[in-house]
């Protein structure tokens, strides 16, 4: 079950980026040209989704635990450390650089772009990478 659940909620959130555009890397691009002809999309998109997401949270949070699990799986570093730091700004690099974020690259997928596939192939590496690196 937890896994059709899971393929639920991918294709709900792959839905939402494409009908809000964010699956278009010149939209991401537009938002992130600041000084140029910037487009405020991406803004409203975040800003809805965190208008669903923390109310959301903050609901489920007060369960003893979820539905499909024992106890939530939530995060336990608080710190800001030097991996967060590398791992943000690889991130915004990539994210500027290609106009791809993760979620909408995979949701991109389905329109067969070879660009597409090769930002979510170099990410796949990259995670890759990471996995083998920790796991040393």
């Amino acid at each position: 079950m937890k896994p059709l659940v899971a393929l639920l909620c991918g294709l709900i959130f792959g839905a939402g980026l494409t009908v809000s555009g964010m699956t278009d890397p010149a939209r991401v691009a537009g938002f992130l040209d600041l000084f140029g002809a910037w487009d405020p999309t991406l803004a409203f998109v975040m800003g809805g989704a965190l208008a669903v997401a923390v109310p959301g949270f903050q609901w489920l949070l007060r369960r003893p635990r979820p539905q499909l699990d024992e106890r939530f799986h939530l995060p336990t570093r608080q710190g800001i450390d030097r991996d967060l730091w590398l791992g943000a700004a690889l991130f915004g690099i990539g994210w500027g650089l290609s106009g791809f974020c993760p979620g909408p690259a995979l949701a991109g997928l389905a329109s067969g772009l070879w660009q597409v596939w090769l930002f979510v192939a170099a990410m796949a590496a990259g995670m890759a990478l990471r996995h083998w690196q920790v796991q040393r």
